[in-house]
């Protein structure tokens, strides 16, 4: 389904489910809303194409998406003296002309020629419709304001990223291409790196996999995988634990920049197979076990380094009780009553599709959540509904930390089609105190961590959401009222949340002050000082299943 038709979708359902009479409740013509957003859409597929066009310098496809004449201020070829931003980072201008002028389509071809002249390589170009409003036709007739982003290397070889913002309009006789006749370069920008940072370098680690494309059997069902690192042989480095649809993979650290995958030889690869990947100890031995969780029966792998000497995992999850039941997409670890042992708690969800949630921001029918308290001899005991944390709301991440400095371990779990939760531990039961902390956030969440963003000694919270050039596109069109349904859609654009802790333990949401969190389908995530330079960055994993093109998401 398309995020456009999702949206719309919600939108009924917001207007036909109900408020309270206090509520103002939505106001919008679902059927001029429809005819809007489809040439929108229209709009955004075709600049997608003249995106790809202009990637590749294939200026008979170009051409196919300008008008023979047009008014336009032409792609500039300077920039202007780069201006320290940030550390490593400097930003330029690119010296734009003031007001758009008739310009033929080949000079106008000539100049995104030299401006793309600028970059040794281009990794990605693309336009996006932020904004747009229609005329009826024939010719239908369109305003738009178009961002647009350049990623990839320039003539020195640094990192470059442009971007900036057009205005346009664009005209459409029949089902054709819509033409661009009016383009008016309103700002455009680069961030600079003067150094690189990062490298992607999977495959020469020896980390990579082929995965079947999503569809294709056995990567054909609706949950996420994920990852997990710990020191599992005691030699000093860290190794890597993938679980996937292939299996489960375990990968030792050799020190030299090369992981060995020891998956087989270690009875990993034969485990079941799980989704949320977790390192802990939990039977005090001194070596690192494994804990998956799993949609089906929970997953326990016991580390036998110590005593044997022998890097081998046995499935222990029948003997040890974690075996339940449960649509398991992650699982923490803490020890949350102080006994001294490290319990595990899991997120569930619940099959999406099968099932369906009943609200889009207050759903309660996913599957309960499950807290397994360790019993000190190798047993667990599955106790979620005794301590209050049995969350039905199709939880997807969760994390422990103590956020009101009671020496407790607290829980914050994120859920995607209910409010997210923050439990606070009283000693012997949790009790969500997320409205009156100020962490509700409502919907979307997908993944939590805990950080000091500004080094004031205590825990921040950043959550990670969804964010939509299309969805805030649609509900800019609306007038929302002030109903539970608005908050929810607003939610489900937004972006993500980073909640500042005001020192008492309630937080205060603070993602716009502390610049925008537009991280578009959001998963997982964390903080770490990346630059060593003592302030915690963040880092936010995004991306969602697409189908056959760039179109289809």
């Amino acid at each position: 389904m398309r995020k456009t038709n999702v949206l719309l979708a919600l939108l009924g359902l917001a207007s036909a489910s109900g408020v309270a009479q206090e509520s103002q409740p939505l106001q919008f013509d679902r059927s001029a809303l429809e005819q809007t957003e489809d040439h929108s859409e229209s709009l955004a597929n075709d600049l997608l194409d003249l995106s790809v066009a202009l990637r590749r310098q294939d200026l008979s496809q170009v051409s196919k998406h300008f008008a023979e004449e047009i008014e336009a201020t032409v792609f500039p070829s300077r920039t202007g003296p780069a201006v320290p931003e940030v550390k490593w980072l400097t930003r330029r201008q690119w010296e734009v002309s003031d007001t758009p002028g008739q310009v033929r389509r080949e000079d106008f071809e000539e100049s995104l020629q030299a401006f793309f002249a600028n970059f040794s390589l281009i990794e990605d170009f693309r336009l996006k419709v932020k904004q747009a409003d229609f005329e009826a036709g024939p010719p239908v007739r369109g305003r738009a304001l178009v961002f647009c982003f350049l990623v990839g290397r320039n003539k020195e070889d640094q990192r470059e990223w442009v971007r900036g913002y057009i205005q346009t309009r664009v005209q459409r006789s029949t089902q054709e291409a819509w033409r661009i006749t009016y383009w008016n370069i309103e700002s455009l920008s680069s961030m600079v790196s003067e150094r690189d940072l990062f490298s992607e370098i999977t495959a020469p680690a020896g980390l990579w996999e082929d995965a079947p494309a999503f569809g294709e059997p056995p990567n054909d069902g609706f949950v996420a995988h994920g990852a997990a690192g710990a020191d599992v042989n005691e030699d000093g480095l860290i190794d890597l634990l993938t679980s996937g649809v292939t299996g489960s993979r375990l990968y030792l650290n050799e020190g030299t920049g090369f992981f060995k995958d020891v998956s087989e030889e270690t009875l990993v690869r034969y485990a079941r197979d799980g989704t949320g990947a977790l390192f802990l100890d939990y039977d005090n031995d001194g070596d690192q076990d494994i804990f998956l969780a799993a949609v089906g029966n929970q997953i326990l792998l016991q580390n036998q380094y110590r005593p044997q000497g022998v890097l081998r995992f046995i499935d222990v999850s029948g003997p040890s009780g974690v075996e339940h039941p449960a649509v398991g997409f992650s699982a923490v670890a803490a020890d949350v009553n102080r006994d001294g042992w490290t319990d595990i708690y899991v997120a569930s969800y619940n099959r999406y599709g099968q099932v369906m949630p009943n609200a889009w921001g207050q759903a309660t029918n996913g599957t309960p959540n499950l807290l397994f308290i360790n019993q000190g001899n190798g047993h667990f005991r599955e106790a979620s509904r005794q301590w209050g944390v049995d969350d039905g709301r199709w939880s997807y991440a969760a994390a422990f930390a103590d956020v009101n400095d009671d020496g407790l371990q607290d829980l914050y779990v994120a859920n995607d089609f209910g409010e997210n939760a923050l439990f606070i531990n009283h000693g012997d039961r949790f009790r969500d105190e997320a409205l009156e902390r100020g962490v509700i956030d409502p919907g979307n969440g997908m993944g939590v961590s805990y950080g000091d963003y500004d080094n004031d000694g205590d825990l921040d919270i950043h959550v990670t959401n969804m964010s939509s050039t299309a969805g805030n596109r649609i509900l800019a069109r609306l007038t929302l009222g002030a109903s539970p349904d608005s908050a929810v859609l607003r939610k489900l654009a937004a972006g993500n949340s980073i909640f500042e802790n005001l020192g008492d333990g309630t937080f205060r949401n603070v993602a716009q002050k502390a610049g925008g969190f537009s991280s578009g389908w959001a998963f997982g995530g964390g903080f770490f000082d990346f630059d060593n330079d003592g302030w915690e960055d963040e880092f936010s994993v995004n991306g969602f299943v697409s189908g056959k093109t760039m179109k289809d998401t």
